[in-house]
């Protein structure tokens, strides 16, 4: 890696840290962001997602052992049915992961935060023949939505199927759903949150079925959300990405910044 490209990541990195962790907003109108200490979090109804953001990078081990206590009560004290310590690779102390792990967080897989310039991304949509594309916009978008989501990743989808309706309900205007049509079977679906005052759009739940992967259904959903993102003015795209994701991203432009994986704790009441 040259100095040049370096340098940039580390920038891109410092802009995503300060814009989009430590000035976070709330991802929805029922949220809230609360400066805590040495974290910052997000709140909202127990079955919203609820979690922290971001934390000091000067964090130590006394005052992070605080922090995560601290995190624990009030999750507690909610009534959230899961609570999300999301942890990026260059956090402090290094062994903050392993704090949280004793605390009795678990932790999921990590994935890999990319982040591109929208105005350097292809946004010609190019599908395979028998395949369109269809923005999710009331309860049966939702339910196809779903039924997608389950195929390519083999879990319920009856949460996501609840979170899609709120936020096409609460706020249209800066949530995009897409769901990829075969016919009248879906084969993949995404969604696309707009951070209004911040420059970035994020990519999320980007997920094909099986049989069709490999075919540029993934492709062209990325290329979709980037020219509606670049019509709405932001200047950049964020995703956490899996790593069946990844290198398709990096060919697309994004560049890998660093790592990031969730870590749960679900209170005992829940």
């Amino acid at each position: 890696m040259n100095d040049h490209v370096r340098s940039e990541r580390a920038r891109l990195l410092a802009v995503f840290d300060r814009v989009m962790r430590e000035q976070a907003r709330p991802d929805g109108p029922g949220g809230r962001v609360e400066r805590v200490g040495d974290v910052v979090r997000q709140v909202g109804a127990a079955h919203d997602w609820n979690g922290v953001v971001w934390s000091a990078p000067d964090l130590d081990a006394a005052r992070a052992d605080a922090a995560v206590a601290e995190q624990v009560a009030h999750s507690e004290r909610l009534g959230c049915d899961e609570f999300e310590w999301k942890l990026y690779g260059h956090d402090r102390p290094a062994d903050l992961g392993a704090r949280l792990l004793a605390a009795g967080f678990e932790a999921e897989e990590p994935e890999t935060l990319l982040v591109a310039r929208v105005a350097e991304l292809a946004t010609e949509v190019r599908l395979p023949e028998g395949v369109r594309l269809e923005e999710v916009r009331d309860e049966a978008g939702a339910e196809l939505m779903a039924r997608a989501h389950e195929l390519a990743f083999g879990r319920d989808g009856s949460r996501l199927r609840r979170q899609v309706l709120a936020r096409l309900r609460e706020d249209p205007e800066h949530f995009m759903a897409l769901v990829a049509m075969a016919g009248d079977e879906p084969v993949s679906s995404a969604r696309m949150e707009l951070y209004p005052g911040t420059g970035f759009a994020g990519l999320w739940g980007g997920g094909t079925d099986p049989a069709w992967r490999g075919r540029g259904v993934y492709r062209a959903l990325v290329a979709f959300r980037a020219r509606v993102a670049a019509e709405r003015g932001f200047s950049y795209l964020q995703v956490d990405a899996t790593e069946d994701s990844r290198p398709i991203l990096e060919r697309l432009g994004f560049t890998a910044l660093t790592t990031t994986t969730p870590y749960l704790y679900r209170p005992a009441s829940s």
